[in-house]
């Protein structure tokens, strides 16, 4: 296996529409693969016996027989006819794990469903998904369901995999112990915690357990009853389980306006798709195209597409530098050297000073985080969840070509590293896309010179800030794409170099200065 095959990955969308039809086809590749397997579905449960009883037994002590239960991603309804219900449905992607479920449970209902998109048009007093969340294309989106499927008094149960024993999982999967998943997305439970809440979901209650998932005579009993419970052992249980219910009423989004700001330096390619993938959110939405001396016509086309759009979309763009050169076949290298030096920060910078909106929200003009995710991040804001929302790529697998291995192993360095330097975790130092109130950022931007005009990305100076002002800060997770056209502006060497510099200073003005006052 060589490196760059060793990342979380899932196919190429297609080019024309990424959350689409894309989706679409993934989806189909997920029920074929599902189809094809649930002939053997039961034998491996069988051959897991142990698990699976633990997963029932959990749950039983949970869920009272008689109850009214839907279980999501129910596969051939072992599970759901465990836990007794009165009324008992199962929802499952693939037509053919259905077909069994309904043969061999014929008093349940099964049907064939999508937990991103499932209408049911009735409330359940438990909602069940195991084994579920870790293969979903948009966890965000199953939570919107369970909304739709919920009243004040339904309780959402969840377990998964603890991501920590991928390795060993992946092993297993491998030597055909366990079923394969079409995908996984390997969430710890301070993300999925992270989520939930997002989502308007209240966290009733997080246990992880079976530390042995085989039966071994007297072992496997004291390590499940016993060890599992002790704090550094218990880090390696197998499954996490989180039960939760839906907040009545949901937290009023305030009708905002927004600004979203698109640095843009030679990405003709994707200018139209930007700003026809936008959603439109809260009260009113501008487009701001900040371009950075683009040579290919980028201009060109954003004041073309804005006359086009007139009256549909507000369109603006404003020039990074005073005097830009002409558009046209000139050679990257031609640009003013001025530029080059300023850096996307500079047009980050520029494009909150021109915005109108009352959030101000960055997307990345590659697209490589679909701006179909941007209102998620808008909400957080507008509901109060979270005063600085951070985008993080490192949750769902990505897809292919997206990021080299390299950059990929940078990023888990550095979530690591400004984890510990800012004291709130950081699980994506470099993902281009976050938002905030226009007056947050006005006391980021009154507190810059505490840490000096440093960063050429503008990744930094906006979480510095929030982290030196005590601001609360969410992640958000994003389906991270490869660009679909246009050249990455990412060079490693000179970037990482100007990484481990701002290390550096973040480490000067937090821990090291929380340590001389804590000597003083």
């Amino acid at each position: 296996m060589d490196a760059a095959s060793k990342l979380r990955r899932i196919p190429d969308l297609p080019e024309t529409d990424a959350d689409a039809a894309g989706s679409d086809e993934f989806k189909e590749q997920v029920r074929s693969h599902y189809d094809r397997l649930a002939a053997f579905r039961d034998s491996w449960y069988r051959r897991n016996r142990f698990y699976h009883g633990y997963i029932e037994g959990a749950l039983r002590r949970i869920v009272p027989p008689g109850s009214a239960v839907v279980e999501l991603g129910t596969a051939t309804g072992n599970l759901l006819d465990s836990l007794r219900p009165a009324r008992g449905v199962g929802v499952d992607l693939s037509p053919a794990m259905v077909e069994i479920a309904q043969r061999k449970y014929p008093h349940l209902t099964f049907m064939v469903g999508d937990a991103e998109t499932l209408e049911l048009g009735q409330p359940f007093e438990f909602i069940v998904a195991s084994d579920l969340v870790g293969e979903l294309l948009d966890i965000a989106a199953m939570l919107e369901r369970v909304h739709d499927l919920s009243q004040a008094e339904t309780r959402l149960l969840i377990t998964f995999h603890n991501p920590a024993l991928e390795a060993v999982l992946r092993v297993a999967q491998g030597a055909g112990m366990t079923m394969p998943p079409a995908r996984q997305n390997w969430i710890g439970p301070r993300d999925l915690e992270t989520m939930l809440d997002l989502s308007d979901f209240a966290i009733e209650r997080v246990h992880s357990g079976l530390l042995m998932p085989v039966r071994v005579p007297g072992l496997a009993q004291v390590a499940n009853r016993y060890l599992s419970k002790i704090p550094g052992i218990r880090y390696l249980n197998v499954v996490n389980t989180i039960v939760a219910r839906p907040v009545r009423p949901r937290p009023k989004i305030f009708p905002l306006t927004c600004t979203v700001v698109i640095p843009c330096r030679n990405e003709v390619g994707n200018i139209e798709a930007a700003i026809r993938r936008t959603p439109m959110m809260g009260a009113h939405t501008e487009l701001l195209f900040v371009d950075g001396a683009s040579t290919d016509g980028t201009r060109a086309r954003i004041e073309e597409l804005r006359r086009r759009f007139a009256g549909q979309r507000d369109i603006k763009l404003i020039n990074q530098v005073a005097a830009p050169v002409p558009d046209g076949p000139v050679a990257d290298s031609d640009a003013p050297v001025a530029m080059l030096k300023l850096g996307k920060g500079d047009a980050v910078r520029k494009g909150f000073e021109a915005a109108a909106g009352d959030v101000l929200m960055i997307l990345d003009a590659d697209l490589s985080v679909p701006p179909e995710d941007l209102p998620r991040f808008f909400n957080c804001i507008a509901n109060g969840k979270a005063e600085f929302v951070n985008g993080s790529r490192l949750v769902y697998p990505m897809e292919e070509r997206a990021m080299k291995f390299i950059n990929y192993l940078g990023n888990k360095f550095f979530s690591v590293l400004f984890t510990w330097l800012l004291g709130q975790r950081v699980r994506d130092t470099l993902c281009g896309t976050k938002a905030l109130r226009r007056e947050t950022y006005a006391r980021i931007k009154a507190g810059r010179a505490y840490f000096g005009e440093f960063d050429p990305f503008g990744d930094f100076d906006l979480l510095f800030g929030a982290a030196h002002l005590g601001l609360k800060i969410a992640e958000v997770p994003v389906r991270y794409r490869r660009r679909r056209a246009g050249v990455s502006k990412v060079r490693v060497i000179r970037h990482g170099t100007l990484l481990l510099g701002m290390s550096w200073i973040a480490f000067r003005k937090f821990r090291l200065a929380r340590w001389v006052r804590a000597w003083r």
